[in-house]
């Protein structure tokens, strides 16, 4: 069985969270207040993700699509179990679908997106073959590359003089109906109750008792770079832009521009959302495949990546046709699916897990 460190799952858990969040503005619905609701989303999601490590603890050596079965029964878990599968494949089509859309927006104007996805698709299957330990040796070298980009990213809009803290200015200044709005259900699904799938990789960690603590310091700290990208992009663009563009983190290294001479930085930007997305892409298919050779039990999953990718590049290119289909479908991919199969199962078993421990006890 595969092993990953502590320090390889906190570097997972950033990424996962990070994915394709800041896309297309984390909370940009919330105004000059996007970054309040996105700490406050975090806020949320780490008590969730505290929900889900109790589970773990409770399924001790389980993985999540094994929790039921362990505590429904066969002839009901099985069944609820096997929603997760599809669940992770439709998750990874959609984060694709994000990518058709901005790479030939943005880094690679005119290319035709079936290529630019099919030659992503190509690198996750290596990925796939290659074993979760490699995805997470990626991460533990990326993510102070990650560090140092934000850091000369905020530096070099502060050195371009276009920083306005004013634009932020007054906190709360329509109320809290917009911040709660992106609150719920985007903000808490959209990155940190997502964490769930996760569960399919905490079995393999070395060190299972830190899990909890590793997984809510990888939140806090995701959580912190969303707002921090918030706040740039309120003082840099303003409220009505960053509300109406598509793409605000890319609209916002566009405007860095030093005597005439460090500027068009927004290829930069673009790569590390292709690579954040790459990463969470391969950690979700690396769930589904799992997951269904758990189901069926089969011994090696090697046989189901090329099926399973196969799928989720055709649901890529098929579930939407532009960019306000895609959004409009992301609404109903959260209320239909991703609240009851991440927040309302789990808090179902739970319950059933705490009344079924605390029966055998007596």
């Amino acid at each position: 069985m595969e092993r990953i460190s502590i320090f390889q799952l906190f570097t997972i858990t950033v990424f996962f969270q990070i994915g394709t969040t800041v896309i297309f503005g984390f909370s940009s619905s919330a105004g000059r207040d996007a970054w309040l609701s996105t700490l406050i989303s975090m806020i949320i999601g780490m008590i969730i993700i505290l929900l889900y490590t109790f589970l773990m603890k409770m399924n001790p050596g389980l993985t999540l699509v094994e929790w039921f079965p362990a505590q429904f029964g066969r002839w009901v878990g099985i069944p609820i179990a096997w929603l997760y599968p599809p669940l992770y494949m439709y998750g990874s089509g959609r984060i694709l679908a994000d990518l058709k859309v901005l790479i030939p927006t943005t880094l690679l104007p005119g290319s035709p997106p079936w290529f630019l996805i099919l030659a992503l698709l190509i690198v996750i299957v290596y990925c796939l073959f290659s074993g979760i330990e490699v995805l997470a040796r990626f991460t533990e070298y990326l993510l102070p590359v990650l560090f140092v980009l934000l850091i000369i990213e905020v530096i070099l809009l502060f050195s371009s003089g276009i920083v306005d803290f004013k634009n932020v200015q007054p906190i709360l200044g329509k109320g809290w109906g917009k911040v709660w709005q992106a609150v719920w259900p985007v903000g808490i699904t959209q990155s940190f109750a997502e964490t769930l799938i996760l569960a399919m990789i905490w079995p393999a960690v070395k060190k299972t008792e830190k899990v909890k603590k590793t997984t809510l310091l990888a939140t806090l700290l995701a959580g912190l770079i969303i707002s921090v990208f918030n706040i740039m992009e309120i003082t840099v663009l303003g409220e009505d832009i960053t509300q109406r563009t598509t793409y605000p983190l890319y609209l916002l290294i566009k405007q860095i521009s030093i005597a005439d001479f460090l500027e068009n930085l927004d290829a930069l930007i673009s790569l590390n959302m292709i690579i954040t997305a790459y990463i969470k892409v391969t950690i979700m298919l690396f769930a589904a495949i799992r997951s269904i050779q758990l189901l069926l039990n089969m011994e090696d999953n090697r046989p189901l990546i090329l099926p399973v990718t196969a799928i989720t590049y055709l649901m890529s290119m098929t579930m939407s046709t532009n960019i306000v289909e895609h959004l409009y479908a992301d609404i109903i991919f959260r209320y239909y699916l991703l609240i009851p199969l991440i927040i309302i199962l789990p808090v179902v078993l739970f319950i059933v897990t705490l009344i079924r421990k605390r029966g055998l006890k007596y």
